[in-house]
């Protein structure tokens, strides 16, 4: 008998492999997703009494096949676009991409607002929950579950070709920053969950860094696919230094940096100075991986050159509006500046789209207790703490509060 496990973590990674060649194939989103996770069961069901086939993604993808005939046998006109598929040779000028890259791109549809098509692909190649897709979005899970039903429902009406774009095409540049947003967020919910018992989940940002790699390697001169690997490299070499020995998370000021991953960072580093040397203008992909690399370049936390950081901040939060950004420049300011201007800044922003979540508090406690104010700074811990649905950040978070407390001898009844 296979092991089961073992079995699981076959079928999540080839599932948006044979979901991309299916639709591909077939162009039908839909159908083709239900073929599929038709296919999932039957082998969840035969490979642990019979074995493991020699070809699993071949298995899979004749037992998806099959489901979607026989879906689809009665209807005439869908027969004949199945034999005009497989007659017909790949489009000209389409890049040789493998088949979760391709999911990517058939997902960022042209029918799809590009809100709607990051969700979907985040379900479809990313394998991410709803509620992980809500977290990512700052909605309520009902939302986004809703939203994700009507992009399958658009993608079904759209009488728009389910293929991948030309490079140069007029839809090309919204696609591609689709494409690029999507593993941007899959790589972020990898590296940190937001939810959940672990910090981690290096199957997320392991396929995230795949899939750009795969996309740099097709598209060499697209400076923000560059610029993304670049960033996901100069992160993803901090990991294993950002937990303890029982998983707790330890903040980027704490972390042993002999523990960084040099190669990641001289890879990351080198990429990101050939996305410059080009003269392209900077975007929000290779600014984030300026700030990277400026933290990584640091032997120590007292070296970080703060003020480079800040410029590169306010930069970005020119390009982009985003207030995860704001909150960013926020601390890099109170670095610079001191605590008094970057909780200044916090108060212009209170009402924004992250008012209440559990990252604004955590950086307001973090300023509060910069700025000599313990009672409050535990109060806004405790408020973080309590929000969170990080089971690593919560306990951080509580530890923090806690330990603020007993140093700061606060009254008994300081709480929240």
């Amino acid at each position: 008998m296979t092991d089961q496990p073992c079995i699981e973590d076959l079928l999540r990674t080839l599932a948006p492999q044979v979901l991309g060649l299916l639709a591909r194939r077939l162009e039908d989103f839909d159908a083709c997703e239900d073929a599929v996770q038709e296919a999932l069961i039957a082998a969840a069901r035969h490979w642990p009494a019979h074995g493991v086939p020699d070809r699993p993604r071949g298995w899979l993808v004749q037992t998806a096949t099959h489901r979607y005939t026989d879906r689809m046998r009665s209807e005439a006109a869908r027969r004949q676009r199945e034999e005009r598929v497989a007659r017909e040779p790949a489009p000209a000028g389409v890049p040789a991409v493998d088949d979760s890259l391709a999911l990517l791109f058939m997902c960022c549809h042209p029918a799809l607002t590009p809100a709607s098509a990051i969700a979907l692909t985040l379900r479809a190649v990313g394998g991410l929950t709803t509620a992980q897709i809500a977290a990512a979005y700052l909605v309520p899970e009902a939302t986004m579950a809703q939203r994700i039903s009507r992009a399958k429902q658009r993608l079904k009406a759209s009488s728009v070709r389910f293929e991948v774009p030309v490079p140069g095409a007029s839809d090309w540049p919204a696609r591609l920053s689709s494409v690029l947003h999507v593993v941007y967020l899959l790589f972020n919910e990898g590296y940190t969950a937001s939810a959940g018992a672990v910090l981690h989940r290096a199957d997320l940002s392991g396929e995230a860094i795949r899939l750009t790699r795969q996309a740099h390697r097709i598209l060499p001169t697209e400076g923000e696919v560059a610029g993304l690997l670049a960033l996901m490299l100069l992160t993803e070499a901090r990991r294993s230094a950002r937990t303890g020995p029982h998983g707790e998370l330890v903040p980027l000021a704490e972390q042993d940096r002999t523990l960084w991953d040099r190669r990641l960072i001289q890879e990351g580093t080198a990429l990101l100075i050939g996305t410059f040397a080009r003269r392209q203008r900077p975007g929000e992909y290779r600014l984030q991986a300026a700030v990277a690399a400026v933290h990584d370049s640091a032997a120590h936390a007292r070296d970080t050159d703060w003020p480079q950081i800040l410029g590169l901040y306010e930069v970005l939060e020119h390009i982009t509006a985003s207030p995860l950004v704001t909150l960013n420049r926020a601390v890099a300011l109170a670095m610079v500046d001191g605590p008094a201007a970057a909780l200044a800044l916090l108060d212009l922003d209170d009402r924004g789209p992250l008012a209440g979540h559990h990252r604004v508090h955590a950086v307001r406690a973090h300023l509060l207790e910069m700025a000599g104010e313990p009672a409050s700074a535990v109060e806004y811990y405790r408020l973080a703490a309590a929000l969170t649905t990080s089971t690593p950040e919560q306990r951080y978070l509580t530890a923090k509060a806690a330990q603020l407390h007993q140093r700061a001898q606060l009254p008994a009844g300081v709480s929240t």
